[in-house]
């Protein structure tokens, strides 16, 4: 095989592992799951096959769930995420979104989105915001009504409400299910030995103790 052949070949390769890699494109107009309203079992969306088009109506398409915030968190954090589990009508439009709503000094806890890339819309307030890049670079700026910041597929991004009423953001994803990990949940919360955290953090056995109580998941205890 020529070299010339040979770059070609990597290139395809590359391309290839790079479509495989998001959402697969939809080969239909939509796919509304056909949900059977007498259904106990928790709803697997993938499995599910297409409702007829023909029976498919405006309301498949219209979520009304994101239309005031819930109760707030310990953190002053409240989100609504929303995917095509509970919105079937988003079924194969490589898309989700979520609202989220800040109270006075709230935080979103520094976390990432191992699928997608989020735009953040502040609704309402006025927003810390910001993302650590892969060489620890910080990109951050405060954010008031009206305007948009993007946070890079994968890469750690936070939020806190610096101004003096709630905040309001409504965040797009480009996949249909985008995933999240929290890293204090994910680091204190998921049950890693106490020494690795001990030496990577430089805390003693008791400050550790104190973090994993706080974020552990229930059952791991």
């Amino acid at each position: 095989m020529s070299p010339k052949v040979k770059v070609l070949l990597l290139v395809f390769l590359l391309d290839f592992h790079l479509i495989l890699a998001s959402d697969p494109d939809s080969v239909q107009d939509f796919c509304v799951p056909d949900i059977k309203p007498t259904s106990r079992k928790p709803i697997q969306i993938s499995n599910l096959p297409c409702k007829n088009p023909l029976e498919t109506t405006a309301d498949d398409f219209i979520f009304s769930g994101i239309k005031s915030a819930g109760n707030f968190s310990k953190t002053g954090f409240f989100a609504k995420s929303v995917t095509p589990t509970l919105f079937p009508g988003l079924n194969t439009l490589g898309m989700s979104f979520v609202r989220a709503d800040l109270d006075v000094g709230g935080i979103n806890a520094p976390h990432f989105h191992p699928r997608a890339t989020e735009i953040a819309y502040i609704l309402e307030g006025m927003v810390y915001s910001g993302f650590v890049d892969s060489s620890n670079r910080l990109y951050a700026r405060v954010i008031v009504k009206g305007e948009v910041m993007v946070f890079p597929k994968g890469l750690l991004h936070f939020q806190m409400n610096i101004g003096d009423s709630p905040a309001t953001i409504i965040g797009s994803f480009n996949s249909q299910n985008p995933g999240l990990q929290r890293i204090p949940e994910a680091v204190f919360g998921s049950g890693i030995r106490y020494e690795l955290l001990e030496k990577a953090f430089g805390l003693s056995a008791k400050e550790v103790g104190l973090l994993r109580r706080r974020f552990i998941a229930k059952g791991k205890r």
